[in-house]
């Protein structure tokens, strides 16, 4: 390679490298696939918040749900539980994945606020999370009653994303699932 040549190397691979961050930073991360779609939810044995009993993907299968990860320090969880407590008023089922808190403060924090729960996974190490390929909090996740991821939502649950997204997909697996 000319000795010319060599001194603008330096300058593509640059701007090559700028084109792929560019390129990394348009992408939507509440629009990344997750693995787990069409997988089962993954094995765990981890507390109950309310109860302090053994949970595990055994006991909480039979039902279409929703499994909500949350947690006492983050601020769109608590933007979006008033909704998720009208859903659960509803009958939707939805269990809590109570991620890397503690468990007093998320006591504390259903108490003040209502529970739209009908358990909560205590997952204060974040091992379930990692298994689920979490990002942050909060994200659901649609399971069908054989206990089979059929849907990831990144962020906030509200109105738009329920009856845009979410309904009809929980709508569809309770028809599938009759």
């Amino acid at each position: 390679m000319p000795a010319r040549l060599k001194l603008f190397l330096p300058l593509v691979v640059f701007f090559g490298l700028a084109l792929l961050l560019f390129r990394g930073l348009q992408l939507d991360p509440r629009e990344l696939p997750s693995a787990l779609i069409d997988q089962p939810f993954p094995a765990f044995s981890l507390p109950s918040l309310a109860s302090g009993e053994t949970l595990n993907v055994e006991a909480l299968r039979g039902e279409v749900a929703l499994y909500n990860i949350w947690a006492t320090w983050c601020y769109t969880c608590r933007v979006e539980h008033p909704y998720l407590l009208k859903l659960a008023q509803q009958g939707v089922p939805i269990y809590g994945v109570n991620y890397k808190d503690e468990p007093e403060a998320a006591r504390r924090w259903l108490a003040e606020l209502g529970d739209p729960y009908r358990d909560n996974i205590v997952d204060q190490k974040g091992t379930l999370g990692l298994d689920l390929g979490v990002t942050g909090a909060p994200e659901t996740y649609l399971v069908d009653k054989r206990g089979v991821i059929r849907y990831r939502h990144v962020g906030e649950v509200n109105e738009r994303v329920w009856k845009g997204t979410l309904e009809p997909l929980y709508d569809e697996l309770l028809r599938e699932d009759s």
